[in-house]
């Protein structure tokens, strides 16, 4: 994944929070941004960073390139494999992977679902993040695989941080698509698949789940998985689906879902556990 991913756990007695990459653009946001001009023409996958790492080889320079770009052209086989076990990459294909794909290919994200590029490219739909993302037309096109004519001007730096605020972009366009008739299809596909996980509660029988946030609010929780049969919401299996920003799914999602699509809503359990003491039931009174 990124080097400077954010994430943070939450446990019963509260947050605690690690924004590695996440403070350092927060930190950015106090500073100016260099001045960006988006372009227009598609990023030239077939040349990048080629001429670089050749130079890199003969030289001793150092490789700086991102870990997408490592992912997506490495410098030989044992490089790819390497590459690809430490971004956690699943089912690339190389120089037709894209951004997003790789994003949500990620070990951790499988709870994302792909944005498509005309959603993204609709500035309707990405109003007002710019004032809540920093580096935002450098991020912007890191998700687009858009070459940008001012990627030359940023530092080592600036690009680690150009490339956490792109997954902080795209979690931010992430919620709002999938609360559109694409996104929710896109979603269904996923639950009939059971990608975000079952139920842990016995008499739920291993409901299927959806992703929910507890805040709208980036860096409040993180993700959960919410049951429709018993209603309640459970943290993830995975360690790593668990430091998800929870803002990237938001509240509504899981309930918005269930009305669209009402046939997915299981019939409610008709079991619940009744404790005992040597075979008798305990009084209310005296638990």
């Amino acid at each position: 994944m990124y080097k400077d991913r954010s994430t943070f756990t939450e446990g019963r007695g509260g947050i605690r929070e690690t924004f590695d990459g996440k403070k350092r653009v927060e930190d950015a946001l106090e500073k100016s941004s260099p001045s960006t001009s988006k372009g227009g023409n598609e990023r030239d996958k077939d040349r990048m960073s080629l001429a670089s790492t050749s130079a890199g080889r003969r030289g001793g320079t150092t490789d700086t390139r991102t870990p997408y770009e490592k992912t997506k052209y490495p410098d030989d086989g044992e490089d790819s494999e390497t590459d690809s076990e430490e971004s956690d990459v699943s089912g690339s294909d190389g120089d037709d992977t894209s951004w997003i794909s790789w994003f949500c290919g990620l070990r951790g994200n499988e709870f994302f679902c792909e944005v498509d590029d005309e959603y993204i490219q609709d500035d309707f739909n990405l109003s007002g993040l710019s004032s809540q993302v920093p580096y935002y037309e450098y991020a912007l096109d890191l998700i687009l695989d858009v070459e940008s004519p001012n990627d030359d001007m940023l530092t080592e730096e600036q690009n680690e941080l150009a490339e956490s605020a792109a997954e902080m972009l795209y979690g931010l366009i992430h919620v709002r698509y999938i609360l559109t008739s694409k996104g929710l299809a896109a979603m269904l596909e996923k639950y009939k698949n059971v990608d975000f996980g079952r139920c842990p509660r016995v008499f739920c029988s291993g409901q299927p789940c959806l992703p929910v946030g507890q805040s709208d609010i980036p860096r409040t929780s993180t993700v959960k998985i919410y049951c429709p049969k018993c209603e309640d919401i459970y943290y993830p299996r995975s360690k790593y689906q668990g430091n998800v920003d929870g803002a990237y799914f938001g509240t509504t999602f899981p309930h918005l879902f269930l009305m669209t699509y009402p046939y997915s809503r299981p019939a409610k359990p008709v079991q619940s556990y009744v404790p005992r003491i040597f075979g008798f039931k305990i009084h209310r009174s005296a638990r």
